[in-house]
């Protein structure tokens, strides 16, 4: 067990804490983005050292865990060909399709491999000419340029035989489609720190100015998403809605323009399929047609693939932010790491995986202010 006073800088953590329980004075909803900040709140247990009027909603800021079903399905389908090499990032190994997952078809003898870049994927299609390469690319806007310029060197390069499984998705379109929502309860935001550096801010005060919610650009340590919060708050209690970056020691206002010039090459806008959610217009990235050639569910000829979520799975709505994974009725059942029915569940950024590991089961947040356990 981890205390208060083992955070980086204890004195400037109550300092932050003073400061949140002095201003909020009624109840309020905000929702951290990130999966990698879900875990952090979870982890140090920071949602049991808030006011009690201050609820923090987890959103879906996992991009394992919003993969949709159907390009988990193309996935499998591609990797039981015998031709393929499949290559991946290690957390899609474990996420469930239908029926099976990728290391399932490797049992199977399907060629499945985990790599740590898509360059790795490029260097084993080169060294591999008479095998076809496919690189699963997922994730949010902080994956897509590496993968984009993979892409972009593979046609560089005339290395044919590699191609890429594109679900990209972007940020947002999701807090759009939230905000949208009439079952809304979220009244502010955390946006995610390592999307910001990469697309900057620019997108964000339309949503703020529009929805009139603030919005934070946070980072991921535990006195990051105080700080996070603590401005937040502060708005909400006045009344204002403006986009505040608490962030700035690594995100500029126009992200990284580099990045963003790549992007645009390789990628453009499309409707995407968020897992347990469902389509958000403009949500996505797709290869253009410029890099056509290396897109693998047009050279597979998997468009078609249809699926159906399981029913006793409720990891849409935990994405949501309708429903904490405790309250899941499969939740550490029928649901487990060993045994999971989404990728929230074994996605090392997912919500549940979080709730599981810390041993959030079934109890309520204990509000307390000193001597709070941090787990």
């Amino acid at each position: 067990m981890k205390y208060i006073d083992e955070f980086q800088d204890p004195e400037l953590a109550r300092r932050l804490l003073d400061d949140i329980h002095a201003t909020v004075t009624r109840p309020w909803a905000l929702m951290e983005v990130c999966g990698g900040q879900t875990h952090s709140i979870i982890r140090h247990g920071i949602d049991q050292l808030l006011p009690e009027q201050l609820e923090l909603i987890h959103g879906p800021g996992c991009p394992v865990c919003v993969t949709p079903l159907e390009v988990i399905d193309k996935a499998l389908e591609i990797a039981s060909r015998p031709q393929v090499i499949f290559c991946s990032f290690g957390d899609m190994l474990r996420v469930p399709g239908t029926g099976r997952d990728l290391f399932q078809v490797r049992g199977e003898g399907g060629d499945v491999r985990v790599v740590y870049s898509p360059l790795d994927a490029l260097r084993i299609a080169q060294q591999n000419p008479d095998r076809e390469v496919v690189f699963f690319g997922i994730g949010f806007e902080t994956t897509a340029p590496p993968n984009a310029m993979t892409v972009h060197q593979a046609r560089k390069l005339g290395i044919l035989n590699f191609s890429m499984l594109v679900s990209h998705v972007r940020v947002p379109p999701a807090i759009e489609a939230i905000m949208s929502s009439p079952s809304c309860r979220v009244q502010g935001f955390l946006a995610a720190g390592h999307v910001c550096s990469v697309m900057g801010v620019e997108e964000y005060p339309e949503l703020a100015e529009r929805f009139r919610v603030p919005i934070v650009v946070t980072g991921f340590e535990p006195l990051d998403i105080l700080e996070g919060v603590r401005r937040a708050v502060r708005q909400l209690e006045r009344g204002e809605h403006t986009v505040d970056n608490a962030y700035a020691r690594a995100v500029r206002p126009e992200g990284n323009p580099a990045a963003r010039a790549m992007l645009e090459d390789v990628f453009e806008v499309t409707d995407r399929a968020w897992r347990g959610i469902g389509v958000i217009p403009d949500s996505g990235w797709r290869l253009s047609s410029k890099y056509r050639d290396h897109d693998a569910e047009h050279r597979f000829a998997v468009e078609g693939i249809r699926t159906k979520e399981p029913a006793e799975c409720r990891s849409g709505e935990v994405l949501q932010g309708l429903l904490k994974p405790h309250e899941c009725e499969a939740f550490g059942t029928l649901c487990t790491p060993r045994t999971p029915l989404g990728a929230t569940m074994v996605s090392s950024e997912g919500a549940c995986a979080a709730y599981y590991l810390y041993r959030r089961l079934d109890m309520p947040a204990v509000k307390a202010r000193e001597a709070t356990p941090v787990v």
